[in-house]
Formats: structure tokens, C-alpha cells, sequence
């Protein structure tokens, strides 16, 4: 999108000695991209105590950033506002009595609005990282292999050998649950509603992938070696969360987090009463907001561990500088993409 911020980069990068104004997006309606959302030069707040100030590196586009910009997200932010709810960034300024973070540090911020080339945080909503992360999967850290994380861990006592199923599994929170199902020793079933998409999958680690219209309710023990799946996690809804949940051993549970098709979940009284199934809902922003510090600090400790050590990669479709926000957009909202749409947030 044209803009001025624009207009001074292009300046800049002809050797002119210009101050440059960071730029942020900035939400002034719930409606279509095009018509709520712009791209505008904004003054850097200083730290104040207990602060930090960001240099952001570079942020992901979410659906749930899609939703918050037409309005139909769980929870909406006050308007006009800058949104972006995850993103990596190096701290330029450290405010009054903040301990154990120093100015050049990598870190995660865990606050809505990072969809901006300076932000201004709480000290403590920040988790430090290495400083070789690899700057694009550390961006896309926060929500996918998060909320992938904390439904392995939450709703059932999984064990290494123990299967997983899911739909939507060439999701970002499909491919996350798929690589680290893979390294703490489970399996997944994986179901996709493209064919191309099943070696794909399977390269990525996934053990099992099938399509949509395969009945689970009859293969998925075959298709899991004779034991059936523990753990669903359901993001589409409708009649493809019931095939998963017919897929479940007797006592197991199903966790839905998203709702692709806009469909409701419908659930037969036989899975209630002779397979005594349980149903649950996970919001991961409801997990921050309630969990204890150190879980949400070890948490996120440990999925950068796998990052770095090649466990855990995100594929990046396409970059766009925050200039570009309605190309990326677009690009975002579109069908069959081969990964994330990045903003890349650095000075330049």
C-alpha cells in the first residue's frame, strides 16, 4: 500500500540522511482489508518502568488476524488499534527496573499489536531467545506450535507409541503437531482434503495422512496398527470433526480450537454414552491469561529448543515489507498456499 513511511524508505535506500519514522498498521473499522485497515507512520514510544521497547523483525498473518480485521474474532481490540498478535523483535531500550533482559536481545513478545516496526511492551510479556534463532521461524512461533504444544500436554496423558488425529493437518498447527508428535515418540493420523497434500505430509514426519472422505469410524484402527487414537484435534468442525471423533478409542477426547468450515460441531449420543468421549474447546489466549508465568516461559523455551535444533520449521509462501500490507493480505486470505505470509517489519 502506498504510503508516506514508503515514500521516506524509498529516500532513504537512495542515500539521502533522512530520520525515518517506524511505520504500524493501524485498524479503523471492522470490515474488508481494503476498507479497515492502513498503513501509517507512528512516533516510538520510550520505555517506562517495567518496559521494553522493540525493534520488530518480522511478524506472520494469521486467519485469526483475517478474523479480527472483518470482526469476527472471540475477542476484538478497541479502535483504531494496531493489530498483529505474534512477531519477533530485538530490544532497542530498556525502561526503569527491568532485570535480566539487556538492548540487542532477540525476544518473543507476547502482546497483541505486533504488526509494527517499533512497539513499546511490559517487560514481562517478553521471552528472550537465542541470538541466532532463525529471525522467520521465530516469528512464527507463538500461536501455531503453541497452541499444537499445549493440546498435547493438556487434555490427555499421552504416551510415546500413542496415536493423535487431526483434520486440517496441513494447517500451521497441523504441520507443528505433526513435527512435535514426532519428537516426544507419538504417532498422528493425519486427514487432508487435497491428495497432492499426502506426501507432503508424510515427508514432514506425519505418520498416517488420508482424505476427507475416508471413514475413520472403520479404518482408523487399521490405519494406526491396531490401536486407535487417544487425542483429536478438530479445527474445521461440521461433519469432518465427527469423522475424527469416530476415529477415538473409547474414552478419549476431542479439543477443537478452530472452525474452518463455520459448521457446528454435532455430537451423536453414542459417542457420549458407550464411548464416553470428551469434548473440549482450547483458545491458547485463554491459556496465557491464566497460566502461570513459568509454564508460559518454559513453554515457549522449549519450542525454540526445537527450532533450533531442526524439529520445528514452519514454510514461509511468500514476504511482503509492511508497506506492501494489502498485497499481503490478499495474498494471506488466498486458497492452497504452500506456507505463512510474512511481514517483514526490519528498518529499511
Amino acid at each position: 500500500m502506498p504510503s508516506s513511511g514508503a515514500a521516506l524508505r524509498t529516500a532513504r535506500r537512495a542515500g539521502y540522511d533522512l530520520f525515518v519514522m517506524p511505520l504500524a498498521s493501524r485498524l479503523q473499522t471492522f470490515a474488508a482489508p481494503a476498507e479497515a485497515i492502513t498503513v501509517t507512520e507512528v512516533d516510538p514510544r520510550p520505555p517506562g518502568p517495567g518496559e521494553v521497547r522493540l525493534e520488530m523483525l518480522a511478524a506472520p498473518i494469521n486467519p485469526a488476524d483475517l478474523n479480527v480485521i472483518e470482526g469476527k474474532y472471540g475477542e476484538l481490540p478497541e479502535l483504531p488499534a494496531t493489530i498483529g498478535n505474534e512477531g519477533v523483535g530485538r530490544i532497542a531500550e530498556v525502561g526503569p527496573n527491568v532485570n535480566g533482559l539487556h538492548a540487542g536481545q532477540v525476544v518473543l513478545p507476547l502482546s497483541f499489536g505486533t504488526w509494527a516496526e517499533s512497539i513499546t511492551v511490559p517487560a514481562a510479556n517478553v521471552v528472550a531467545l537465542p541470538d541466532d534463532i532463525d529471525t522467520p521461524q521465530a516469528a512464527m512461533l507463538t500461536v501455531n506450535p503453541a497452541t499444537a504444544w499445549r493440546i498435547l500436554h493438556e487434555f490427555v496423558d499421552l504416551e510415546p507409541g500413542d496415536w493423535v488425529v487431526q483434520n486440517a493437518a496441513n494447517s500451521g498447527v497441523g504441520r507443528s503437531t505433526i513435527q512435535l508428535a514426532k519428537a516426544l515418540g507419538l504417532h498422528t493420523l493425519n486427514v487432508v482434503r487435497r491428495p497432492e497434500l499426502v506426501d507432503e505430509l508424510q515427508s514432514a514426519g506425519a505418520d498416517a495422512v488420508v482424505l476427507e472422505e475416508t471413514d475413520l469410524r472403520k479404518e482408523a484402527r487399521a490405519l494406526c496398527g491396531g490401536k486407535k487414537p487417544r487425542l483429536a484435534l478438530n479445527s474445521v468442525g461440521g461433519a469432518s470433526a465427527l469423522n475424527v471423533a469416530n476415529a477415538l478409542a473409547p474414552g478419549g477426547c476431542l479439543v477443537t480450537f478452530g472452525a474452518m468450515s463455520k459448521q457446528p460441531l454435532k455430537i451423536p449420543n453414542g459417542l457420549l454414552i458407550f464411548s464416553n468421549l470428551q469434548f473440549r474447546g482450547f483458545w491458547l489466549k485463554r491459556w496465557r491469561d491464566a497460566a502461570p508465568r513459568e509454564e508460559i516461559m518454559t513453554t515457549y523455551e522449549k519450542l525454540a529448543g526445537f527450532v533450533a535444533q531442526g524439529a520445528l520449521h514452519t514454510p514461509v509462501h511468500a514476504t511482503f515489507r509492511l508497506g506492501q500490507l494489502q498485497d499481503a493480505l490478499a495474498e494471506a486470505a488466498a486458497e492452497r498456499r504452500g506456507g505463512k505470509v510474512l511481514l517483514d517489519l526490519s528498518a529499511g
